[in-house]
């Protein structure tokens, strides 16, 4: 991956519908080019999907908490993570090191949605503690990270 392709690739990282016309002028690169580097890309995993950013306010999700979670045993992992995948709630699980096991980003409407999720949680076989946390303000939150150019 080289500059052009970061640029482009920062293009579409601002917005996903930019067109390839748009994309050229702004890099200086012929529109063809664009579009070949970006089926490149696309081919070789560079760029796995385009979605949409929802501002979660709007969606009814003012809510945000971290949940740490502890296993028991490594055995009760599979459970776990396929319940996780399965609870819509529940925006990001990182699988860690440490004291914890994993750390889930959770986005709901209300306390008491927050409860059941979390008695979800508890109620599964292996889970042998949890710490939540309340996010008050989220300073900073990207969807993806650009390498720096040098």
């Amino acid at each position: 991956m080289d500059r052009v392709d970061l640029a482009i690739l920062a293009c579409l990282k601002s917005n996903a519908r930019m067109k390839a016309s748009d994309i050229g002028k702004e890099i200086n690169l012929s529109v063809s080019a664009v579009i070949e580097r970006i089926k490149k890309m696309e081919a070789n995993g560079a760029i796995e999907k385009y979605t949409v950013c929802l501002n979660q306010k709007q969606m009814g999700n003012d809510l945000i908490a971290l949940i740490e979670v502890s296993l028991e045993h490594p055995k009760y992992y599979e459970a776990f993570t396929t319940m996780i995948g399965e609870e819509k709630s529940v925006q990001e699980c990182h699988y860690l090191t440490g004291e914890f096991d994993f750390m889930l980003k959770v986005l709901t409407d209300s306390s008491e949605s927050l409860e059941e999720i979390h008695r979800k949680i508890k109620s599964l076989s292996g889970v042998q503690s949890t710490k939540t946390h309340f996010v008050l303000k989220t300073i900073k939150n990207e969807m993806s990270v650009l390498p720096e150019t040098k």
